[in-house]
């Protein structure tokens, strides 16, 4: 395996394990249970990619990588902060919706940094990528 799909992999890893840790962090606030459902199914959805992509990276005998531990940090006192201010379906959409255009935004940068990764790794990518859109897409009926 070259460095690309090495480091496309733990990229994707890192960001399933950020956007787990933001859903369910945003679903303790979450008192309507259409909007506590969507999240509980992008939030498996993003746990099983991550553990796909933890499946590849020890095939490859590679360790994870873990978010920062101070951007996650001060993340959970942002949202903290946020949802305890204001905790409706519509904040808490908001700032999802925020996640996911990070997600993207991110996944996509990493898929043309490391465009020699593998198709496996790519694909994985984009997979990720397209759980974001369709998760934001359900989110705007919640604005």
């Amino acid at each position: 395996m070259n460095e690309d799909t090495i480091n496309l992999l733990k990229e994707c890893n890192s960001g399933c394990k950020s956007a787990t840790s933001s859903m369910e962090q945003v679903l303790s606030y979450v008192k309507n249970e259409k909007l506590s459902a969507l999240i509980k199914k992008y939030d498996e959805k993003h746990i099983k990619a991550g553990d796909e992509c933890h499946e590849l990276l020890n095939r490859m005998n590679e360790d994870e990588k873990d978010p920062s531990k101070v951007a996650m940090f001060f993340a959970e006192i942002g949202t903290d902060m946020k949802l305890m201010l204001e905790s409706s379906a519509h904040k808490a959409a908001d700032m999802l919706i925020d996640g996911c255009t990070m997600g993207i935004k991110s996944l996509s940068k990493y898929l043309n940094k490391y465009c020699n990764a593998d198709e496996k790794a790519i694909s994985l990518t984009k997979k990720l990528i397209k759980i974001e859109q369709d998760f934001m897409e359900e989110l705007l009926q919640f604005l």
